[in-house]
């Protein structure tokens, strides 16, 4: 059994509100006095419960952090900006991956109120938002991450994946490419809605040039791959001359597939782009084209919008907007 506060007390021969002082004013303690209950807290292995004690304080030094798939680089230095950023305000963060899962999604926020934290950071996985909404109503400020909420009463940080989206389809059209195949997810999340509404409307300015929206259940790179095998698969007047994928993960597996296949060549066939620019992209079998997105920044901004919520829980919502950056690689020959 894990030693107690009341343990420790016992064996330094101290009141517990004297063990109190040591762990928390120790300046307040006559100094024999401090070694003496620093020694029985080290031959005791005792351990302080440092999340009761902020209960009892009523003030938490802990933020959640809620993404769609930790697994995916970009959501990894999103969670590193907000890790940095947080530190700088005295808290740390706590990751829950919903696996792009609303279930998932709520029995993390649903854990994050009982241990009280301090406001929660949220990628959400559809556009309900009903627990976000209880948290709030709870006094625990919500901040949407990778999701612009314009006209939302919720603050927000992301990037405009409407403008990304467009970038994409335009860099390929300007390639001269004109059947778009825009492969990944379901438009069901917004991310997956905004980046192909900004590819259709690129695709619906140009004469002759058509997109298609070939889903997949996941943003992963065996979805992609399966994407990719289907499109290679094709009769070659079938086959898209251009592929938007939704993110690098995706795009990496069609590239794959692309390539193990053997009967279709990236660029010369078919032109390749991504998003999101994620470490790996410059080092694919071809170099991946890709949309960045300043991972690391929306993570800190997303951290630092929350703690100014918390400070101030009235502060008007606020919705920040980064513009997505064209990066060119070999795999639209561009």
């Amino acid at each position: 059994m894990a030693a107690s506060i009341r343990d420790v007390a016992n064996e330094a021969g101290v009141s517990v509100g004297t063990v109190s002082n040591v762990l928390n004013r120790p300046d307040a303690v006559a100094e024999a006095t401090v070694d003496r209950v620093r020694k029985a807290i080290d031959k005791l292995g005792y351990v302080r419960n440092d999340a009761a004690r902020q209960l009892r304080a009523g003030r938490s030094t802990t933020v959640g952090l809620v993404v769609l798939d930790a697994g995916n680089p970009f959501f990894a230095d999103v969670a590193r900006g907000a890790e940095d950023a947080a530190a700088r305000h005295g808290l740390s963060v706590l990751l829950g991956n919903s696996d792009e899962q609303h279930e998932r999604e709520d029995a993390y926020l649903a854990l994050f109120e009982e241990q009280r934290v301090r406001g929660v950071l949220l990628s959400p996985s559809s556009e309900t938002l009903e627990a976000a909404q209880r948290l709030r109503d709870h006094g625990i400020p919500v901040v949407l991450v990778d999701r612009a909420a314009p006209g939302s009463d919720f603050s927000s940080v992301a990037v405009d994946d409407l403008r990304g989206g467009s970038i994409a389809a335009s860099h390929l059209l300007e390639q001269g490419r004109r059947r778009i195949a825009f492969v990944g997810g379901q438009r069901s999340l917004r991310q997956v809605a905004d980046r192909f509404a900004g590819a259709e409307r690129a695709v619906a300015a140009v004469e002759g040039a058509s997109i298609e929206h070939l889903s997949t259940e996941q943003l992963t790179v065996l979805a992609g791959r399966d994407a990719g095998a289907e499109i290679a698969a094709r009769a070659p007047a079938d086959r898209p001359d251009a592929i938007f994928a939704v993110n690098d993960l995706v795009a990496v597996g069609v590239m794959q597939a692309l390539v193990m296949m053997g009967s279709v060549r990236v660029p010369e066939d078919i032109a390749l782009i991504g998003y999101d620019d994620i470490a790996f992209a410059q080092s694919t079998v071809v170099p991946l084209t890709s949309i960045r997105q300043p991972a690391q920044l929306i993570g800190s901004t997303a951290l630092d919008v929350l703690a100014a919520l918390v400070d101030d829980p009235t502060r008007a919502p606020e919705t920040i907007e980064f513009e997505p950056e064209l990066v060119v690689r070999a795999s639209t020959g561009g």
